[in-house]
Protein backbone atom coordinates (compact mmCIF):
# COMPACT_ATOMS: atom_id res chain seq x y z
CA UNK A 1 0.00 0.00 0.00
CA UNK A 2 0.96 3.63 -0.36
CA UNK A 3 2.11 5.58 2.72
CA UNK A 4 0.25 8.37 1.98
CA UNK A 5 -3.66 8.86 2.50
CA UNK A 6 -5.97 7.42 -0.18
CA UNK A 7 -9.52 6.15 -0.51
CA UNK A 8 -9.80 3.52 -1.96
CA UNK A 9 -8.04 1.06 -4.74
CA UNK A 10 -8.27 -0.55 -8.08
CA UNK A 11 -6.60 -3.61 -9.34
CA UNK A 12 -5.39 -3.00 -13.02
CA UNK A 13 -1.71 -3.96 -14.00
CA UNK A 14 -1.76 -6.16 -10.95
CA UNK A 15 -1.14 -9.66 -11.87
CA UNK A 16 -5.23 -9.91 -11.85
CA UNK A 17 -6.67 -9.93 -15.68
CA UNK A 18 -8.62 -12.96 -16.25
CA UNK A 19 -5.65 -14.74 -18.21
CA UNK A 20 -3.60 -14.72 -14.89
CA UNK A 21 -6.06 -15.91 -12.62
CA UNK A 22 -7.45 -18.57 -15.05
CA UNK A 23 -4.48 -20.17 -17.05
CA UNK A 24 -6.49 -22.77 -18.35
CA UNK A 25 -10.33 -23.77 -18.66
CA UNK A 26 -11.37 -25.12 -15.28
CA UNK A 27 -8.46 -23.97 -13.63
CA UNK A 28 -7.93 -20.83 -11.27
CA UNK A 29 -5.22 -19.18 -9.03
CA UNK A 30 -6.42 -17.13 -6.52
CA UNK A 31 -3.48 -16.36 -4.93
CA UNK A 32 -2.39 -13.03 -6.00
CA UNK A 33 -6.21 -11.26 -5.74
CA UNK A 34 -6.42 -13.26 -2.42
CA UNK A 35 -3.07 -11.09 -1.23
CA UNK A 36 -4.29 -7.89 -2.78
CA UNK A 37 -7.79 -8.05 -1.78
CA UNK A 38 -7.02 -9.26 1.90
CA UNK A 39 -4.52 -6.12 2.10
CA UNK A 40 -6.99 -3.68 1.08
CA UNK A 41 -9.75 -5.19 3.37
CA UNK A 42 -6.95 -4.73 6.25
CA UNK A 43 -6.35 -1.49 5.37
CA UNK A 44 -10.05 -0.43 5.36
CA UNK A 45 -10.24 0.40 1.51
CA UNK A 46 -12.82 -0.11 -0.69
CA UNK A 47 -11.27 -2.68 -3.77
CA UNK A 48 -12.79 -2.23 -7.73
CA UNK A 49 -11.76 -5.30 -9.26
CA UNK A 50 -11.59 -4.91 -13.37
CA UNK A 51 -12.34 -7.34 -15.60
CA UNK A 52 -10.10 -7.56 -18.54
CA UNK A 53 -7.63 -9.94 -20.67
CA UNK A 54 -9.39 -13.19 -21.89
CA UNK A 55 -7.21 -16.40 -21.76
CA UNK A 56 -5.63 -17.30 -24.94
CA UNK A 57 -7.68 -20.42 -24.52
CA UNK A 58 -11.01 -18.88 -24.62
CA UNK A 59 -10.47 -16.94 -27.31
CA UNK A 60 -7.30 -18.33 -29.21
CA UNK A 61 -7.89 -16.45 -33.02
CA UNK A 62 -8.70 -12.78 -31.19
CA UNK A 63 -6.09 -10.19 -31.32
CA UNK A 64 -3.46 -9.96 -28.71
CA UNK A 65 -3.92 -7.30 -25.97
CA UNK A 66 -0.94 -5.38 -24.98
CA UNK A 67 0.55 -7.32 -22.56
CA UNK A 68 3.20 -10.52 -21.90
CA UNK A 69 1.10 -12.74 -21.00
CA UNK A 70 -1.08 -13.96 -24.08
CA UNK A 71 -4.44 -12.10 -23.05
CA UNK A 72 -7.22 -11.40 -26.07
CA UNK A 73 -8.47 -7.58 -26.90
CA UNK A 74 -12.00 -9.96 -26.86
CA UNK A 75 -14.76 -11.31 -25.98
CA UNK A 76 -14.06 -15.09 -25.67
CA UNK A 77 -15.70 -17.49 -28.32
CA UNK A 78 -18.13 -19.00 -25.94
CA UNK A 79 -19.67 -16.35 -23.56
CA UNK A 80 -20.93 -19.26 -21.31
CA UNK A 81 -16.30 -18.80 -20.04
CA UNK A 82 -17.33 -15.30 -19.51
CA UNK A 83 -20.25 -16.51 -17.07
CA UNK A 84 -18.32 -18.70 -15.53
CA UNK A 85 -15.69 -16.86 -14.63
CA UNK A 86 -17.56 -13.45 -13.11
CA UNK A 87 -19.26 -16.09 -11.22
CA UNK A 88 -16.57 -17.84 -9.72
CA UNK A 89 -15.01 -13.95 -9.12
CA UNK A 90 -18.10 -12.79 -7.55
CA UNK A 91 -19.26 -15.32 -5.69
CA UNK A 92 -15.62 -15.76 -3.91
CA UNK A 93 -14.87 -12.42 -2.88
CA UNK A 94 -18.75 -11.42 -1.69
CA UNK A 95 -18.82 -8.81 0.69
CA UNK A 96 -15.09 -8.52 -0.04
CA UNK A 97 -14.74 -6.67 -3.64
CA UNK A 98 -16.69 -3.58 -3.58
CA UNK A 99 -17.17 -3.01 -7.15
CA UNK A 100 -16.91 -4.92 -10.61
CA UNK A 101 -15.30 -2.80 -13.93
CA UNK A 102 -16.54 -4.57 -16.54
CA UNK A 103 -13.74 -4.20 -18.94
CA UNK A 104 -10.72 -1.85 -18.67
CA UNK A 105 -11.05 -0.03 -21.51
CA UNK A 106 -13.96 -1.03 -23.77
CA UNK A 107 -13.88 1.66 -26.72
CA UNK A 108 -10.02 0.84 -27.28
CA UNK A 109 -9.54 -1.52 -29.86
CA UNK A 110 -6.20 -2.48 -27.89
CA UNK A 111 -8.10 -3.71 -25.14
CA UNK A 112 -11.44 -4.69 -26.66
CA UNK A 113 -11.62 -5.21 -30.68
CA UNK A 114 -15.19 -6.52 -30.89
CA UNK A 115 -18.27 -4.72 -31.29
CA UNK A 116 -20.34 -2.40 -29.27
CA UNK A 117 -23.02 -5.25 -29.17
CA UNK A 118 -21.05 -7.66 -27.96
CA UNK A 119 -19.48 -5.34 -25.04
CA UNK A 120 -23.14 -4.48 -24.10
CA UNK A 121 -23.71 -8.48 -24.07
CA UNK A 122 -21.17 -9.14 -21.65
CA UNK A 123 -22.23 -6.16 -19.19
CA UNK A 124 -25.54 -7.58 -19.15
CA UNK A 125 -24.79 -11.04 -18.20
CA UNK A 126 -22.16 -9.75 -15.83
CA UNK A 127 -24.19 -8.02 -13.93
CA UNK A 128 -26.95 -10.70 -13.97
CA UNK A 129 -24.21 -12.91 -12.16
CA UNK A 130 -22.91 -9.85 -9.86
CA UNK A 131 -26.05 -9.39 -8.50
CA UNK A 132 -27.18 -12.64 -7.73
CA UNK A 133 -23.66 -13.96 -6.04
CA UNK A 134 -23.57 -10.27 -4.07
CA UNK A 135 -26.39 -8.17 -4.09
CA UNK A 136 -24.85 -5.45 -2.62
CA UNK A 137 -21.70 -5.47 -4.78
CA UNK A 138 -21.45 -2.11 -7.60
CA UNK A 139 -21.25 -3.16 -11.57
CA UNK A 140 -19.23 -0.68 -13.14
CA UNK A 141 -19.74 -0.46 -16.61
CA UNK A 142 -16.76 -0.79 -19.20
CA UNK A 143 -14.13 1.77 -18.72
CA UNK A 144 -14.23 4.35 -21.47
CA UNK A 145 -11.22 6.02 -22.74
CA UNK A 146 -9.77 8.36 -25.90
CA UNK A 147 -12.49 10.57 -25.04
CA UNK A 148 -10.55 13.70 -26.63
CA UNK A 149 -11.09 11.89 -29.98
CA UNK A 150 -14.30 11.38 -32.01
CA UNK A 151 -13.76 7.76 -32.31
CA UNK A 152 -13.33 7.42 -28.70
CA UNK A 153 -16.54 9.04 -28.09
CA UNK A 154 -18.30 7.32 -31.00
CA UNK A 155 -18.11 4.09 -29.27
CA UNK A 156 -19.19 5.82 -25.85
CA UNK A 157 -22.56 7.26 -27.46
CA UNK A 158 -22.98 3.72 -29.16
CA UNK A 159 -22.61 2.11 -26.33
CA UNK A 160 -25.16 4.25 -24.48
CA UNK A 161 -27.82 4.14 -27.34
CA UNK A 162 -27.50 0.70 -27.23
CA UNK A 163 -28.98 0.40 -23.31
CA UNK A 164 -25.39 -1.00 -22.14
CA UNK A 165 -25.32 1.47 -19.35
CA UNK A 166 -28.58 0.07 -17.84
CA UNK A 167 -26.61 -2.98 -16.52
CA UNK A 168 -24.51 -1.15 -14.25
CA UNK A 169 -24.51 1.74 -11.14
CA UNK A 170 -21.92 3.45 -12.28
CA UNK A 171 -20.23 4.68 -15.70
CA UNK A 172 -16.22 4.29 -15.97
CA UNK A 173 -14.64 7.32 -17.57
CA UNK A 174 -10.72 7.67 -18.42
CA UNK A 175 -10.17 11.63 -17.07
CA UNK A 176 -7.09 13.25 -18.37
CA UNK A 177 -5.47 16.35 -19.73
CA UNK A 178 -5.26 15.78 -23.35
CA UNK A 179 -1.47 16.44 -22.72
CA UNK A 180 -0.02 15.69 -19.40
CA UNK A 181 1.35 19.43 -19.36
CA UNK A 182 -2.16 20.53 -19.68
CA UNK A 183 -4.05 22.60 -16.44
CA UNK A 184 -6.15 19.50 -15.13
CA UNK A 185 -8.91 22.03 -15.12
CA UNK A 186 -9.46 21.05 -18.63
CA UNK A 187 -10.50 17.56 -18.15
CA UNK A 188 -13.54 19.22 -16.85
CA UNK A 189 -14.43 19.12 -20.78
CA UNK A 190 -14.43 15.59 -21.14
CA UNK A 191 -17.22 15.52 -18.43
CA UNK A 192 -19.19 17.95 -20.11
CA UNK A 193 -18.98 16.52 -23.69
CA UNK A 194 -19.80 12.69 -21.65
CA UNK A 195 -22.31 14.68 -19.97
CA UNK A 196 -24.38 15.99 -23.31
CA UNK A 197 -23.71 12.29 -24.61
CA UNK A 198 -25.66 11.13 -21.37
CA UNK A 199 -28.71 13.21 -21.91
CA UNK A 200 -29.14 12.40 -25.49
CA UNK A 201 -29.64 8.74 -24.91
CA UNK A 202 -31.69 9.53 -21.74
CA UNK A 203 -29.32 8.93 -18.65
CA UNK A 204 -27.62 10.05 -16.34
CA UNK A 205 -25.32 7.82 -14.31
CA UNK A 206 -22.98 8.49 -11.23
CA UNK A 207 -19.55 8.48 -12.57
CA UNK A 208 -15.71 7.23 -11.73
CA UNK A 209 -12.77 8.17 -13.21
CA UNK A 210 -10.75 5.36 -12.88
CA UNK A 211 -7.20 6.37 -14.86
CA UNK A 212 -6.16 7.50 -17.48
CA UNK A 213 -4.26 6.96 -21.20
CA UNK A 214 -1.99 4.66 -21.42
CA UNK A 215 0.18 7.17 -23.80
CA UNK A 216 0.62 9.03 -20.97
CA UNK A 217 4.38 7.10 -20.20
CA UNK A 218 5.32 8.73 -23.56
CA UNK A 219 5.27 11.81 -21.98
CA UNK A 220 7.70 14.22 -20.09
CA UNK A 221 8.08 13.77 -16.44
CA UNK A 222 6.88 17.23 -14.70
CA UNK A 223 9.25 19.22 -12.71
CA UNK A 224 8.61 18.87 -9.09
CA UNK A 225 7.01 22.55 -8.95
CA UNK A 226 4.40 21.45 -11.09
CA UNK A 227 3.70 18.13 -9.77
CA UNK A 228 2.83 19.64 -6.29
CA UNK A 229 0.28 21.92 -8.56
CA UNK A 230 -1.09 19.43 -10.46
CA UNK A 231 -1.39 16.90 -7.82
CA UNK A 232 -3.33 18.75 -5.38
CA UNK A 233 -5.36 20.39 -8.55
CA UNK A 234 -6.14 16.85 -9.95
CA UNK A 235 -8.62 15.90 -7.33
CA UNK A 236 -9.92 19.57 -6.59
CA UNK A 237 -10.99 18.99 -10.14
CA UNK A 238 -12.83 16.06 -9.22
CA UNK A 239 -14.20 17.87 -6.88
CA UNK A 240 -15.61 20.57 -9.17
CA UNK A 241 -16.65 17.31 -11.10
CA UNK A 242 -19.57 16.89 -8.41
CA UNK A 243 -21.91 18.75 -10.63
CA UNK A 244 -21.30 16.92 -13.43
CA UNK A 245 -22.46 13.37 -12.00
CA UNK A 246 -18.29 12.67 -10.90
CA UNK A 247 -18.53 10.75 -7.29
CA UNK A 248 -14.63 9.46 -7.61
CA UNK A 249 -11.09 9.60 -9.10
CA UNK A 250 -8.67 6.99 -9.17
CA UNK A 251 -4.87 8.11 -10.00
CA UNK A 252 -3.11 5.58 -12.38
CA UNK A 253 -0.80 4.88 -10.71
CA UNK A 254 0.43 5.44 -7.37
CA UNK A 255 3.46 3.03 -7.95
CA UNK A 256 4.67 3.73 -11.33
CA UNK A 257 7.87 5.97 -11.91
CA UNK A 258 7.23 5.92 -15.58
CA UNK A 259 4.24 8.55 -15.92
CA UNK A 260 4.76 12.30 -15.93
CA UNK A 261 3.30 13.08 -12.16
CA UNK A 262 4.92 10.72 -9.49
CA UNK A 263 3.45 10.16 -6.56
CA UNK A 264 5.39 7.51 -5.07
CA UNK A 265 7.76 4.74 -6.34
CA UNK A 266 7.20 1.24 -4.96
CA UNK A 267 9.38 0.71 -1.81
CA UNK A 268 10.52 4.50 -2.18
CA UNK A 269 8.90 7.10 -0.42
CA UNK A 270 6.00 9.57 -1.21
CA UNK A 271 7.21 12.27 -3.28
CA UNK A 272 6.40 16.06 -2.32
CA UNK A 273 3.57 15.57 -4.86
CA UNK A 274 2.43 12.51 -2.92
CA UNK A 275 2.44 15.07 0.66
CA UNK A 276 0.75 17.41 -0.49
CA UNK A 277 -2.15 15.47 -1.59
CA UNK A 278 -2.07 13.91 2.11
CA UNK A 279 -2.29 17.73 3.42
CA UNK A 280 -5.21 18.52 0.85
CA UNK A 281 -6.71 15.56 3.09
CA UNK A 282 -6.16 16.67 5.89
CA UNK A 283 -7.79 20.41 5.38
CA UNK A 284 -10.91 18.71 4.43
CA UNK A 285 -10.41 16.00 7.23
CA UNK A 286 -14.34 17.38 8.44
CA UNK A 287 -15.34 19.57 5.79
CA UNK A 288 -18.64 18.84 3.26
CA UNK A 289 -18.38 20.64 -0.05
CA UNK A 290 -21.23 23.46 -0.90
CA UNK A 291 -20.15 24.56 -4.16
CA UNK A 292 -17.53 25.35 -6.71
CA UNK A 293 -17.00 28.13 -8.74
CA UNK A 294 -14.69 29.54 -11.48
CA UNK A 295 -14.11 32.97 -12.47
CA UNK A 296 -16.02 35.96 -13.04
CA UNK A 297 -19.42 34.20 -12.58
CA UNK A 298 -18.23 33.41 -8.66
CA UNK A 299 -17.34 37.08 -8.44
CA UNK A 300 -13.43 36.30 -9.04
CA UNK A 301 -11.13 36.84 -11.73
CA UNK A 302 -10.95 35.03 -15.19
CA UNK A 303 -8.17 32.50 -14.55
CA UNK A 304 -9.29 31.97 -10.05
CA UNK A 305 -10.95 28.73 -9.00
CA UNK A 306 -12.53 28.08 -6.20
CA UNK A 307 -14.09 25.43 -3.89
CA UNK A 308 -16.27 26.14 -0.95
CA UNK A 309 -16.39 23.96 2.23
CA UNK A 310 -18.38 23.78 5.57
CA UNK A 311 -16.75 21.89 8.77
CA UNK A 312 -18.76 20.08 11.23
CA UNK A 313 -19.24 23.64 13.37
CA UNK A 314 -20.86 24.85 10.18
CA UNK A 315 -17.96 26.94 9.67
CA UNK A 316 -16.98 27.93 5.92
CA UNK A 317 -13.79 27.68 4.24
CA UNK A 318 -12.39 27.81 0.74
CA UNK A 319 -9.47 26.40 -1.51
CA UNK A 320 -8.37 28.96 -4.21
CA UNK A 321 -5.72 28.56 -7.33
CA UNK A 322 -5.54 30.07 -10.68
CA UNK A 323 -5.40 27.65 -13.58
CA UNK A 324 -2.17 29.74 -15.18
CA UNK A 325 -0.51 32.65 -13.66
CA UNK A 326 -1.04 34.92 -10.21
CA UNK A 327 -4.29 36.74 -9.27
CA UNK A 328 -5.58 39.34 -6.37
CA UNK A 329 -8.45 38.05 -4.55
CA UNK A 330 -10.44 39.52 -2.09
CA UNK A 331 -10.89 37.62 1.53
CA UNK A 332 -14.29 36.53 1.66
CA UNK A 333 -16.19 37.29 5.01
CA UNK A 334 -15.37 35.38 8.08
CA UNK A 335 -11.91 34.42 6.76
CA UNK A 336 -9.52 34.70 9.30
CA UNK A 337 -6.14 32.03 8.53
CA UNK A 338 -4.29 31.42 5.05
CA UNK A 339 -2.53 27.86 5.12
CA UNK A 340 -0.71 27.29 2.54
CA UNK A 341 1.20 23.22 1.57
CA UNK A 342 3.73 23.17 3.82
CA UNK A 343 2.58 23.81 7.24
CA UNK A 344 3.01 27.75 6.47
CA UNK A 345 -0.58 30.11 7.63
CA UNK A 346 -1.26 33.74 8.06
CA UNK A 347 -3.73 35.32 9.56
CA UNK A 348 -6.04 37.27 7.02
CA UNK A 349 -8.74 39.78 7.90
CA UNK A 350 -11.99 39.74 5.27
CA UNK A 351 -12.03 42.23 2.73
CA UNK A 352 -7.92 41.81 2.38
CA UNK A 353 -6.09 41.27 -0.54
CA UNK A 354 -5.18 37.62 -1.22
CA UNK A 355 -2.38 37.09 -3.81
CA UNK A 356 -3.80 33.45 -5.52
CA UNK A 357 -1.43 31.16 -7.90
CA UNK A 358 -0.89 27.71 -9.41
CA UNK A 359 -0.38 26.42 -6.07
CA UNK A 360 -4.02 25.89 -3.79
CA UNK A 361 -4.29 27.68 -0.82
CA UNK A 362 -6.77 27.31 1.81
CA UNK A 363 -8.87 29.95 3.91
CA UNK A 364 -10.36 29.31 7.08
Amino acid sequence: MPSFRVGAVRFWDSNTRWASIQPRRGVFDWSTLDRLVTGANHAGLPALFVLGGTPGWAAPAARKAPYGDGSRAAAPDHMRDWKTFVRALAGRYRGRIEAYELWVLGNDPRFFAGPAETLVEMARQAETVIKKADPKATVVCPGMGRLWTDEGRRVLKRFAELGGFQYCDVASLKLHQRSAGDPPETMLKILQVVGGVMRGAGIGPPIWSTGTTYEIALEKRLDERRSIDYAMRYYLTGLYGIELNLQRMYFYSWGNTKIPLVLQAEEGAPTRAAMAVDELQRWLAHARIRACGQGLPSGLPANVWQCEFVDDGAHPAWIRWTSAGSADTVAPPGARMIRRIGGSAASVHPGDVVRVGERPLFIE
